[in-house]
Order: C-alpha cells, then sequence, then structure tokens
C-alpha cells in the first residue's frame, strides 16, 4: 500500500515530468520549423503564413530572439483571452462545450473540496479506529484521513451522510445550470448559424428495391407522392468503397516515389535501388524510381476501370439516399416522422453534415446492422474481461505488502526503499495509461463495424464502450481485484464473520491507486498533449523524405482533432472518481481540481491553435456526458451504502436509499426538459427561419445550392483530378506562350490573345467550380450526370454520372 512517502516520489517524477514537457514545449513552439505543428489551425485558417522571403536561412529554422525564450509561459494568456462567443465562431460550439465540461468539473468539486478537507477530514481522523485492527490489514497513513478510520456504529456517520447528500444537490445544481446553458447554446447556434446542406437534407436508409424501377427512380416516386408540396430532389449513395482503398493505396505508392525521388535529387550521382524480395533481402535488384512509377501506372489503371464499374453498374448505388427540401420545415417533417406502413423500411434520420458523413458504412446492407451490433457486442463484452489480466497484475505492484504474503520470495527485491517507491507510487499508474493506451483505436473499429454512418455518431459510440471499460476495469477492478489480491491472506485466515468488515476498511484505501492514476494520466499526461510529440515526430519525418511543394508541406501537417471518443470516458472517470471518494477519502479532490484547472488550460490552447475539428455536432454529446456524471453519481450512493453497511452504522445507512431515488428523479426530470433540444430539430423554429430567408433572399435558388453538397467523396475526387490537370495544362502553355514572346517579338498580338483566352478559361474554370452559386452552371452539368435528382417534369431518373466543371474535357 503506498504511503504519504510514495506518493510524494510520485508527485515529484509526475510534476518534474509536466514541466520538463512544458520547457521542451516553451522552446519548441517559437521555433519556425515547428510552426506548422504547434499552429496548424491557423494555417488552415489562413490567419498564419510563413515569411520565407524576409528571414535568413537560419532563422527560417531557429528563433534568434532571446526575450521570447524568457516568457515560459506565455501561452497561458493567451489561451485564456479569447472570450466564449469568439471561440465558438473560431473553433465550433462542440469544442466550446467540451471545455466547459472541465470548468463544470472546477464548479463542482472546488466547494465540495474545501467541505471535505475542513469537515470531514477532522471527523475521519479523530476516529482511530485502524490502530485497533489486526496487523495483518494493510493501511497507511493516507487511510487515517478516510473514512475507514471512523469506528463502526460511530455516531460520526451521520456528518458523513448529510455531507452525502449536500454534495449530490450541489452536483444536481450544477448540473442542471449547465444542461440549460447548454441547451441554450445550442438551440441558439442553430437559429443563427448559416445555411448549411445538412438543414436541408434527411438521410433515407433501407429504401425497398423493386424489378421495375431503380433505386433513384424508386425515391423520386415516394417522395413526389408523400411530400409533394417540399420535396425538392435526391443524391443517391455508391458503393465506391474499393475505390477509395485504391486512391489510399496511390498515396502511399506516391509517398514512396516522392521519398526516392527527393533522395535521387540529393544524391544525382546514384539511383536508388532496392531488391523486390522480403524486406529487401531477397529478389531482383530494381530501380526505385521506375519501380514505384510502374506500380502507380498500373494502380491508375485500375482505377480508371473501378471507376467506370461504379459510375456505370447499377449495384453500385445503395438503398440510402440523400433526400433534400425546399424549406427546413419540410425536411424536419420528414425526419422526425415515420413514413412507411413498414417500420423497418423508408427510415428517415436527419442527415450529418457532408463532413461528418462516413461514406464507407453507407453501403452496409441495413438487414446486416443488427446482426453486427451483436457481435460487437458479444466482442466489447469479452474485451472488457480480458482486460482484467492486466489490470490484476497491475494491482499486484500497487500492494506490494499483500503481494509480500503470498510470495515471501519477492521480499528482499521490493523491500529496498527506492525499489518499493518507484513501484507503489509511479508504476501502477503507468501501467495502467500503457495499456489503455490502444484501446480506444480499437473500440473505434468496432464502433465503425457497427456500422453508423456519421463520425460523430462513431465517436459517441466508441464513448460509451470505452466509459464501460473504464468502469469495469479502471474502477471497479481496481477495487475488486486489487482489494482481494491485497487481503488474500486476511480471507484465508480470518473467520467469515470478519470478511465483510474487512472490505469495508480496504475499499477506500485503492484511493491511494487512483491517486497514483491521477498524476500519471491527468498531469504528466496533459503537459505531454499540448508537446504533441507524435504529430511533431511525423511532420518532420514527411519533411525530410516527401516533402517537396508547399502543397505537400500543407498535407504533412496534422492538427488532429480532440478525440471526443478518447477524452469524454476519461473525463468522466474524474468524475466518478471525485464523487465516489469525496465522502470516503477526502484527500484525493485536490488531485482532482488541479487535473480538470490544468486540462482546461492545454485543452483551450490546443483548441484555439492546434485541433481541427472535422464536423460539427452542435454538442449532442451533452446528454451522453450528463448521464454518466448522473451514473457516477449512483455508483457513489451505492458505494457509500455497503461501505457505511460493514460499519455497523444501522441508524445513519438507512437514511440513504433516498439518495438514489432522487438522483433518479433529477435525471429524468432534465432528460424530459431538455434533451428533446439535442434530438428534435423545433418546428416553430423551422417555419421562422424559413421565413425570415424568403423575406431576405426571396430570389434564392437552392436547387443550386444542394446540388452536389451529398456527392460521393469519389467524385470530388475526379473533379480535383480534372482540375489539377486544367490548370497543368494552362500553366504549360502560359509558359510556352511567354517563352515565345521573349523570342518573337513580332507575334506579340497573337500571345497576348492567346494568354488572354487561357486567362479566361482559367477564370471560368474556377468560377465553375463554385456550381451552387449559378442555375446555368447546374444545367450546363447536367448534361453529363444528375448530380441530383430535382423536381422537373422532363427529368427522367437515371443513375449520376460525373459532372466535369472545365471547358476542356480530361
Amino acid at each position: 500500500m503506498a504511503t504519504l512517502e510514495d506518493l510524494g516520489v510520485s508527485a515529484f517524477i509526475n510534476i518534474l515530468g509536466a514541466f520538463v514537457f512544458l520547457l521542451l514545449f516553451a522552446v519548441l513552439r517559437i521555433q519556425p520549423v515547428n510552426d506548422r505543428v504547434y499552429f496548424p489551425k491557423l494555417y488552415l485558417a489562413h490567419k498564419r503564413a510563413h515569411d520565407h522571403s524576409s528571414r535568413s536561412a537560419v532563422r527560417r529554422f531557429v528563433n534568434l530572439n532571446v526575450c521570447t525564450y524568457i516568457t515560459f509561459l506565455s501561452w497561458v494568456p493567451g489561451a485564456l483571452r479569447m472570450t466564449e462567443p469568439e471561440l465558438i465562431a473560431h473553433a465550433g460550439l462542440d469544442s466550446a462545450v467540451y471545455l466547459r465540461i472541465y470548468t463544470l468539473g472546477l464548479k463542482i468539486f472546488l466547494p465540495i473540496a474545501a467541505l471535505a478537507l475542513l469537515i470531514l477530514v477532522p471527523v475521519n481522523v479523530s476516529g482511530g479506529t485502524l490502530l485497533n485492527l489486526r496487523k495483518e490489514v494493510v493501511f497507511s497513513d493516507i487511510d487515517k484521513l478516510s473514512i475507514s478510520n471512523v469506528s463502526p456504529g460511530s455516531n460520526r456517520f451521520f456528518i458523513h451522510l448529510l455531507m452525502a447528500y449536500v454534495f449530490t444537490f450541489w452536483v444536481c445544481f450544477m448540473l442542471y445550470k449547465e444542461y440549460s446553458n447548454v441547451a441554450f447554446m445550442r438551440l441558439h447556434f442553430l437559429a443563427s448559424q448559416k445555411r448549411c446542406a445538412d438543414q436541408f437534407t434527411v438521410i433515407v436508409r433501407n429504401i425497398p428495391r423493386t424489378s421495375s424501377h431503380s433505386t433513384s427512380e424508386t425515391v423520386d416516386e415516394f417522395f413526389r407522392r408523400n411530400h409533394p408540396d417540399h420535396y425538392l430532389g435526391q443524391q443517391p449513395v455508391y458503393n465506391a468503397n474499393r475505390y477509395a482503398k485504391l486512391v489510399k493505396k496511390k498515396e502511399r505508392l506516391q509517398n514512396w516515389l516522392d521519398y526516392y525521388q527527393l533522395k535521387f535529387e540529393r544524391h544525382p550521382e546514384k539511383r536508388p535501388t532496392r531488391r523486390t524480395g522480403c524486406l529487401g533481402f531477397c529478389g531482383r535488384e530494381v530501380d526505385q524510381i521506375d519501380y514505384y512509377r510502374a506500380r502507380i501506372s498500373e494502380l491508375e489503371r485500375k482505377m480508371a476501370s473501378e471507376r467506370q464499374k461504379v459510375l456505370n453498374d447499377p449495384k453500385a448505388i445503395m438503398p440510402v439516399s440523400f433526400v433534400t427540401f425546399d424549406s427546413r420545415w419540410g425536411a424536419a417533417i420528414c425526419a422526425q416522422t415515420q413514413q412507411s406502413k413498414n417500420p423497418t423500411q423508408w427510415l428517415t434520420d436527419w442527415a450529418p453534415e457532408p463532413r461528418d458523413v462516413y461514406w464507407q458504412n453507407l453501403a452496409i446492407p441495413f438487414f446486416s446492422l443488427s446482426i453486427r451490433r451483436f457481435l460487437i457486442s458479444v466482442a466489447v463484452f469479452a474485451l472488457v474481461f480480458f482486460y482484467m489480466i492486466p489490470i490484476t497484475f497491475v494491482q499486484s505492484l500497487a500492494n506490494l505488502e499483500g503481494l509480500e504474503k503470498v510470495a515471501p520470495f519477492l521480499k528482499p527485491v521490493v523491500e529496498v526503499k527506492v525499489v518499493k517507491s518507484f513501484l507503489q507510487g509511479f508504476l501502477p499508474g503507468l501501467a495502467l495509461k500503457i495499456f489503455l493506451y490502444i484501446l480506444p483505436t480499437v473500440l473505434l473499429i468496432m464502433s465503425k463495424v457497427e456500422g453508423y454512418v456519421s463520425l460523430s455518431s462513431l465517436e459517441r459510440r466508441t464513448a460509451s464502450k470505452y466509459y464501460y471499460f473504464m468502469l469495469v476495469n479502471v474502477f471497479l477492478g481496481s477495487i475488486i481485484a486489487g482489494t482481494a489480491f491485497e487481503q488474500l491472506y486476511n480471507f484465508l485466515h480470518q473467520p467469515p464473520t470478519q470478511i465483510p468488515k474487512l472490505i469495508g476498511v480496504a475499499i477506500p484505501m485503492k484511493a491511494t491507486f487512483f491517486m497514483t492514476f491521477i498524476m500519471v494520466d491527468g498531469w504528466a499526461g496533459i503537459a505531454n498533449e499540448i508537446l504533441r510529440v507524435k504529430p511533431l515526430v511525423i511532420y518532420h519525418l514527411k519533411n525530410m523524405f516527401i516533402v517537396k511543394t508547399e502543397r505537400d508541406r500543407e498535407r504533412a501537417m496534422d492538427p488532429g482533432s480532440i478525440g471526443l471518443g478518447e477524452n469524454l470516458p476519461s473525463l468522466q472517470l474524474y468524475f466518478l472518481l471525485g464523487l465516489v471518494y469525496a465522502v470516503v477519502t477526502p484527500l484525493l479532490l485536490p488531485f482532482i481540481i488541479i487535473f480538470f484547472a490544468f486540462a482546461f488550460l492545454v485543452y483551450r490552447h490546443q483548441i484555439i491553435n492546434v485541433y481541427n475539428q472535422e464536423y460539427e455536432s452542435a454538442a449532442a454529446f451533452w446528454p451522453q456526458v450528463h448521464s454518466r456524471i448522473i451514473a457516477s453519481l449512483l455508483i457513489s450512493h451505492v458505494t457509500l451504502f455497503g461501505l457505511m453497511s460493514t460499519k455497523k452504522a444501522a441508524f445513519s445507512t438507512p437514511l440513504l436509499i433516498f439518495l438514489p431515488l432522487l438522483t433518479i428523479w433529477f435525471h429524468k426530470y432534465c432528460k424530459s426538459r431538455f434533451e428533446p433540444a439535442f434530438r428534435k430539430y423545433p418546428l416553430e423554429e423551422a417555419m421562422e427561419k424559413d421565413n425570415m430567408e424568403h423575406a431576405s433572399e426571396p430570389n434564392l435558388n437552392l436547387k443550386s445550392f444542394l446540388a452536389n453538397a451529398y456527392l460521393h467523396p469519389i467524385f470530388h475526387l475526379f473533379e480535383e483530378a480534372a482540375k489539377e490537370e486544367q490548370e497543368e495544362t494552362v500553366e504549360v502553355r502560359i509558359d510556352k506562350a511567354q517563352k515565345l514572346q521573349q523570342q518573337h517579338h513580332q507575334q506579340e498580338t497573337h500571345v497576348r490573345s492567346s494568354s488572354q483566352y487561357h486567362e479566361e478559361g482559367h477564370f471560368r474554370s474556377t468560377h465553375e467550380t463554385h456550381y451552387h452559386h449559378e442555375e446555368s452552371h447546374v444545367s450546363r452539368s447536367n448534361q453529363y450526370h444528375e448530380g441530383i435528382h430535382v423536381r422537373s417534369d422532363t427529368d427522367s431518373p437515371s443513375p449520376p454520372h460525373f459532372i466535369y466543371h472545365y471547358d476542356i474535357q480530361p
């Protein structure tokens, strides 16, 4: 069992680690060569640019201004300077509400910590129970500050009972205020949001197939019949997953080709060669540049074939469609009502915003979703209990005294003072952090297999799985497995009547392990987050071996995102620990408060300067956060009830029964009061916004605005390829014209007219790319395909084909 000295060693190691990380960050962030690593969001927003012309070669890489090194914590006021409305405009509502979770933690635990330390700690210290127990029970000086030190049957438990009620009412009060504020922020954000495609679009799944009609014709006929006044059109969904894999494979090969070409440019005396066999140690020797060029050419032929297959094969069209309406009111009616007598067909829901769509899962047949989710549930259940093995091992490190009783031969090693302090005070938290490192990635893959169609829902489902894992393994597993191992000797040698008493004493003893975990994960771990070691290394490796142009350098940037799937469960674990141990072991609360304050500063800085959120869900994750905190409250009530029942508090313990009942009632009230704002869109709000838009823009053409909003990314790839080819052709022609002008001055007039032709053509191509601003462009594009089936008597529904946006055909 970790002592105060062991915790001191752990605190020293973690504080020193955090200080080193912050010091490295302070130095690295001001170096020009790292600018795109620590300020990528500002580059993406075009608020920051690298100035190469006015700097010397050295100043492009190293900051020579000594004064900037002195301001060690200059990033802190910068992170706090931006107001919340400015933060929402800069990073979105998701980011702003995510930061409010940290401030909520401070608002909850600061008053609770003050009351607990001033009232409960003196009550616990004066108990003296642990000194009267048998010496076989393992405890430390920290346990003397916990509820374990109160004598069984003591009237002092009424104070703990009163504090439990006070803490519960305070948490519920703060949760109610925060839920109300976030719901208001969400509605205000949606009302003030600019016109977006997802406001007019509904995703329709499980479209029935008919032999006489194509999927597009079936959708068009159904919605013309059932939504005749507001139906505008529909965008079919294609199964282009195979083509997307080919594109990713080509990108990897292109990176290798760029690497070897850059290597050859630096050392032109020798062309790079390598053997084609296993790991380059066997097989025939080939020229790497020619080899990768040949592979890319072969892959491009496969991509062209797959592209034609996607465009021309009717089976490539999935029974899923994005249906658009001419008003928000019409879309809200469709998204929030049942469309068919058969409740398993024509399933409608609000379409995610285009950035939020996870296209790979749209190709999954609807009937397989239930099977997939059942199998993943079984897999998650097995994974949770599989991880109990390493968790139990971690707990054995945290309880060396109990381990010595079972394995005495380890005593000479673990009794070394430095080794013992390190094993008990630092290693358990670090080991648990390592075991949890790869878990979010595994759970995200499982969520993708389940078939959710948006990135936001994938992250929410991943967060839900991760929360259950943290609850079972990190919290319950640490208490049950660790306590059983620690007290194994006593369980085997004590009479059965003494076991409940030992369990009641041992539960709060796990607070020392959680203190070490908070220091590793919440102190040093958060400092490591701001340092961004992994993105820093990857960026410089790409910059060294792959980057050749400014566009390559932009692609090498990895701003990342908040990572709600991983960070939300971690946050909820801290709420759980704080609420469970607020009455049991109040000494844990300062560790949690430091975490919330430090993490708030770090993530605010990262959101302002680094993270580029992939989507905007308007804080759709908040009901889940609220529910998890409520669950933490209920767990704290059950834990306290079981603990006090072992302490023979027969008069005070029954009074705890009302706490979970009041908490459940409060949760149901908040759910009915606020959750509809996160699940549905008010028709009143939709109609009001439609009327305002019609009054301000009476000639608005939604057909052109929504034309290709939900076009599959495969078609956007075609457009980008065509655009790059067009730009390269124009640049070559302009270069040739300039050379002719220099050599043949007498042809100046002809060259000027030719250049003017190309400039106008380039401008027209660029302008026409923004097709949603020009109705004429949409009509011209429809000569090549139907990007969306608009309501027109002359339209003949057919599978869409690729729109060429350029006068020069590829």
